[in-house]
């Protein structure tokens, strides 16, 4: 009979790859992310390889997430290729996201600046600033664009201020497509209540 030692089936199981049950039950715990989700990242290692590379880059484990199983995998599909003939880095990707949480960029813009990225190769820092990209945060600027959607949409004024404040977003958008959604969102939406609730 064949007698195996336990110390070498110990080094086997150590030896052995990060199964994706495993790698699915660590990220959950590891990141914070729901099991959906790191099941989703864990179908296979070069996928959850490039999605950790991102989430320890960027600091932000629910961006890298999102960017990966969104953005990331439409266009590995759209391409009909594997994550590993992706010819956007993972710190490409995560210094992306860096720009949207440091506010230099808008998350609509951000899904630009990422199709230019699988184009053009270059770094998202790169392409911001040659193609002006900045989010735009001053009150001045966004203050008239705001003005200008107000004056431009009085019926949708008058039906926000009667009470229907489903079309706040509406407003909103049209400001946002007033500066190409360069404009801080955040701003916008302060900016935007004050001046309809300023009879």
């Amino acid at each position: 009979p064949l007698e195996v030692s336990s110390t070498r089936v110990d080094e086997i199981r150590d030896a052995l790859p990060e199964l994706p049950g495993e790698r699915k039950r660590r990220m959950v715990e590891q990141y914070g992310l729901p099991a959906s989700d790191a099941g989703w990242l864990s179908q296979t290692s070069e996928i959850a390889e490039y999605f950790e590379a991102v989430a320890t880059t960027s600091g932000n484990a629910r961006a890298a997430s999102n960017w990966v199983m969104g953005p990331v995998s439409r266009h590995l599909n759209e391409q009909h290729v594997d994550i590993d003939a992706l010819q956007v880095a993972p710190g490409d990707v995560a210094a992306l996201i860096t720009l949207v949480d440091g506010g230099t960029i808008s998350g609509s813009v951000a899904k630009t600046v990422f199709e230019r990225m699988m184009t053009s190769g270059q770094a998202p820092a790169e392409i911001v600033k040659a193609e002006g990209l900045v989010q735009i945060d001053d009150a001045d600027v966004l203050g008239e664009a705001v003005r200008a959607a107000i004056q431009a949409h009085p019926d949708a004024v008058a039906r926000y201020r009667g009470g229907k404040t489903g079309t706040f977003g509406f407003l909103v958008g049209q400001v946002m497509r007033q500066t190409s959604g360069k404009a801080n969102p955040q701003r916008v939406s302060t900016l935007l209540k004050a001046a309809l609730d300023d009879d």
